[in-house]
């Protein structure tokens, strides 16, 4: 596996870009919208990036925000896995504290055998939603208990995804299927591969343990940028070569918004961080409309919020859009930018995603 995993992992840069593109949607549904036109448009985004040449799409575990539609991601990543051929699909990420490691080890198996050789499965340790709602999906109030279990159950997940714990082991007598065993079986000719493993952070901790694991590094700039540089430092230093990498290999999500217009960019942004001062104060909702963020009479802490939030999305035109990405690799080192495109509507996301490639030169279908 591992000749194929490192494959897998190191995208192929396309046009102008200084290194392979990705997607990360979070299936954002605006006001006035529905979650089924926010699915919709993200089998659309999937496909445009299949056909431009942007090496994977990935979408994030939330749950109990009205403004995300992404809280199941197996099962949308099975319903995009119908609708492409060759674009990779993944999680960025599973939040794996919140479920068992079997449970996830057989949601990724089948993803495999439905898109053979398209599957990333990226982990993160946060509950990707707020203390109660994370109580309520682990039926316990003690959280910290997740977080600090996450290497045992990565190491748990690991073994059930290559079928491999010791003799003797409780679980060794235990096969996530889909999976390697059913081509180790008597008569078995399914393949032994599995998806490649990622670990996702906005912090140091998951920097350093996928370092000391060999295993590729998703790092999420778009809402930690404070934390990028020291991070993917920490992940380098920390780098061990494994059987699935020989060198370190990270990738860092970016959120960026091109428009044919850059005054039309700065109202996207403005309603999209409207929508994040909601979050942060715990009133979570749907993406409002620009007019509605224009209208709004943001406070002066709010304002602050807004500006430097604001300061760390790449938006404007294609062009500005493009350098500004630039200058981000040149910055951080990261060796894949996966972009998520935060606005209202989905065909203004859509259209960012055009409008990349084609400033990129990426190829046409």
């Amino acid at each position: 596996m591992a000749a194929d995993a490192a494959e897998e992992i190191r995208g192929t840069a396309h046009g102008t870009a200084p290194v392979p593109l990705s997607v990360l949607d979070l299936v954002t549904v605006g006001a006035g919208r529905t979650a089924t036109e926010a699915l919709r448009t993200g089998v659309d985004i999937a496909r445009l990036a299949e056909a431009r040449g942007f090496h994977r799409y990935w979408v994030a575990e939330h749950h109990s925000m009205p403004g995300v539609a992404s809280s199941s991601p197996a099962v949308i990543l099975a319903h995009l896995a119908a609708h492409t051929e060759r674009v990779r699909l993944g999680s960025g990420g599973v939040m794996l504290p919140n479920h068992a490691p079997l449970v996830i080890a057989e949601q990724f198996g089948t993803l495999e055998a439905m898109a053979p050789g398209r599957v990333d499965l990226g982990l993160g340790r946060a509950p990707g939603t707020d203390g109660a709602t994370a109580a309520a999906l682990r039926r316990t109030d003690r959280l910290n208990e997740g977080a600090d279990d996450f290497p045992q159950q990565l190491a748990e997940l690991i073994r059930f995804l290559d079928d491999d714990f010791p003799d003797g082991h409780p679980y060794s007598r235990i096969h996530a299927v889909p999976g390697p065993v059913q081509g180790t079986s008597p008569g078995g000719v399914q393949s032994t591969h599995r998806p490649p493993v990622w670990l996702l952070g906005s912090s140091g901790f998951s920097a350093r343990l996928a370092g000391t694991l060999g295993l590729p590094f998703a790092f999420a700039h778009h809402f930690s940028a404070q934390n990028t540089v020291p991070a993917l430092e920490l992940y380098r230093d920390s780098f061990r070569p494994s059987a699935v990498l020989d060198a370190p290999y990270a990738l860092i999500g970016v959120s960026a918004l091109a428009t044919d217009d850059e005054k039309e960019a700065r109202r996207q942004v403005l309603a999209a961080a409207l929508n994040m001062v909601r979050l942060r104060t715990g009133r979570p909702g749907l993406v409002p409309a620009p007019e509605e963020a224009e209208a709004y009479d943001f406070s002066p802490m709010e304002l602050e919020f807004v500006q430097s939030w604001n300061a760390n999305v790449i938006h404007g035109t294609a062009d500005e859009v493009r350098t500004g990405l630039d200058d981000l690799q040149k910055r951080t080192g990261a060796d894949e930018l996966m972009i998520t495109a935060n606005a209202h509507g989905g065909d203004v996301r859509l259209r960012s995603y055009e409008l990349i490639a084609d400033a990129y030169g990426l190829p046409t279908a």
